[in-house]
Parts: structure tokens; C-alpha cells; sequence
């Protein structure tokens, strides 16, 4: 009984999380929101299918990791979004070797994203 409440309580608090990341892009939405179904699923079936149903699951998780589609203009903010968390590092560090690594892995992103949700179409 315990477990089930604990579950039930983390479920909701990573529910929060989630959706704050939708309007703060520093938290991450989508494992915010697999933790949500991972502990409603294990304690509640209720919550859980209440979770599933809702509309920012159905376009944060089922959409992008499930069907795995997302529109260009989802992409492009997708990555806009990585480039502006990764363009503060850039500018913060004046080392060449970090400028080099976070410049490949904006590319690395840019390539994947454009391959592994695009590729659908």
C-alpha cells in the first residue's frame, strides 16, 4: 500500500515536471512524462489511463516516440530549442575543444532528428 501510494505520488510529481518542461525548455518533457505512465502504470490504472488519454501525452510521447512523427515546424523547434540550450555553453566556455564537441553534437542532433522523424514521411 505504501509503494502504491509513493507511485502514485512521484507519478504526480513528474506529471508537474513534465508539463512545466513544455513552457521551460531546460526540463525535459518527454522522460518526465514516460516516469509519469512508467509509475501510474505500476500503481493506478485509472491515473494511467488517464495520463495516456490526455492531450500532452498523445503529442509528447505517442506521437514523437511511439508513431514517431512530429511536423517541420516541430522539428524546427525541436532544434532551435537544443541550439539555444547549447549556444549557452558555447558562449560561456572559450575553450575550442568544447566549441568543436557541443558544435558536433548540435549536428548530431540536427542529422538524427531530420533522419529519425522525417524518414516517416
Amino acid at each position: 500500500m505504501l509503494k502504491k501510494s509513493l507511485f502514485i505520488f512521484l507519478g504526480g510529481l513528474s506529471f508537474v515536471l513534465g508539463t512545466v518542461g513544455i513552457f521551460i525548455p531546460i526540463l525535459p518533457t518527454v522522460p518526465f512524462y514516460l516516469l509519469t505512465a512508467y509509475l501510474w502504470l505500476n500503481s493506478s490504472d485509472r491515473l494511467y489511463n488517464y495520463f495516456t488519454q490526455t492531450r500532452y501525452y498523445q503529442t509528447y510521447v505517442q506521437k514523437m516516440l511511439i508513431e514517431k512523427k512530429v511536423s517541420k515546424k516541430g522539428l524546427i523547434k525541436m532544434l532551435t530549442m537544443v541550439f539555444i540550450i547549447l549556444l549557452i555553453p558555447f558562449i560561456l566556455f572559450d575553450s575550442l575543444h568544447v566549441r568543436i564537441i557541443l558544435a558536433i553534437v548540435f549536428f548530431a542532433h540536427v542529422i538524427f532528428g531530420g533522419y529519425y522523424f522525417l524518414k516517416k514521411r
